[in-house]
């Protein structure tokens, strides 16, 4: 039987150091079948120059030169309006793809129902130089997850936490469209693409380390910490769209939960605002409480709290990646 298409849809802004490995991992897969499309976000790096050059001496593959950088939502939504597979996979300028992750993948969406939407895997964080770091799930002596991760319906537990590894996920190029692709007036697509498209279709661990996600103090996600960078007017976006999507009191409980994490990330990034706007969305779900109402009293203060937590994140807190900005 002919195998389905994928598409790749690789994303690159300032990254000419990783790029040349990004584009290496994509033409040593294993499978055959793969559409490749690059786009560059404007690099005011030589990326550009790195793909031309890669261009010159490889298969054929569709680049995409963005005149101005249309951010990271658009950017995918302008490869997605293009994209030709069955099914298809986000990936960064500076993430590695193990050989055989396409081929794994597509044989176990081929085994799933069209009421899953995404198959996502186990992946080693990189640093700036290769070398490796951790795993995003802990291992056991066979290489497998040490712990259960959710599987299946998963909307509570999008809720609840971060738990995925977004660079990690192939997914079903017919749900996305449904979905009308990413937010294009978000910052960043994760957090809402989970929340949009667990409520409607289920997904699939598969228990596999088949990415190398590389961790940078330049990535998008350390942006949290500078105020009006957008990303937490992001998440609060994200909830709003969570609160009418709940169908159930537990749902909104886990929501209550999670917005409270997003008030004290406002105090640490200093979106002052933002925390009253968050805790008016709390309170449409449940009290408040002293000790939420406490941070929003020192959001109301503008206190200047966020040089001393970074301060803190940078120098003294073990970063992990979790959400980018676990606090």
């Amino acid at each position: 039987m002919e195998k389905p298409l994928v598409t790749v849809i690789l994303t690159a802004y300032n990254q000419e150091k990783y790029i040349d490995e990004a584009l290496t991992s994509v033409f040593y897969q294993t499978y055959p079948y793969i559409q490749l499309i690059v786009i560059d976000n404007a690099s005011k790096d030589n990326t550009l120059g790195v793909i031309e050059s890669f261009k010159g001496k490889a298969p054929a593959f569709q680049v995409i030169r963005n005149h101005h950088n249309v951010g990271l939502c658009r950017a995918f939504n302008q490869g997605l309006a293009i994209a030709q597979g069955k099914y298809v996979i986000d990936l960064s300028g500076d993430d590695v793809m193990i050989a055989d992750r396409i081929e794994k993948q597509v044989e176990a969406f081929e085994t799933l129902s069209e009421e899953y939407a995404v198959v996502f895997t186990n992946a080693r964080y990189i640093g700036k130089a290769g070398q490796q770091l951790h795993y995003h799930y802990e291992t056991d002596n066979r290489g497998k997850a040490a712990c259960k991760v959710p599987s299946g319906d998963v909307y509570k537990n999008i809720l609840e936490r971060y738990f995925i590894c977004t660079p990690t996920m192939m997914m079903r190029t017919a749900a996305l469209q449904q979905l009308g692709g990413y937010d294009e007036t978000l910052a960043f697509e994760d957090f809402d693409f989970w929340v949009r498209s667990s409520v409607r279709f289920k997904y699939f661990y598969l228990d596999e380390i088949l990415t190398k996600k590389r961790v940078l103090k330049t990535s998008l996600s350390t942006g949290v910490y500078k105020k009006g960078s957008g990303m937490l007017q992001s998440y609060y976006a994200v909830c709003n769209k969570a609160y009418d999507l709940n169908r159930d009191q537990k749902e909104f409980d886990l929501l209550a939960a999670r917005i409270r994490t997003f008030i004290r990330k406002c105090l640490y990034a200093q979106e002052f605002e933002l925390a009253v706007r968050f805790r008016r969305l709390l309170n449409y779900i449940e009290n408040p409480g002293l000790q939420t109402e406490l941070i929003v009293l020192m959001c109301r203060l503008h206190l200047p709290v966020n040089f001393a937590y970074r301060f803190y994140i940078e120098n003294l807190k073990k970063i992990t990646p979790q959400e980018g900005f676990a606090f």
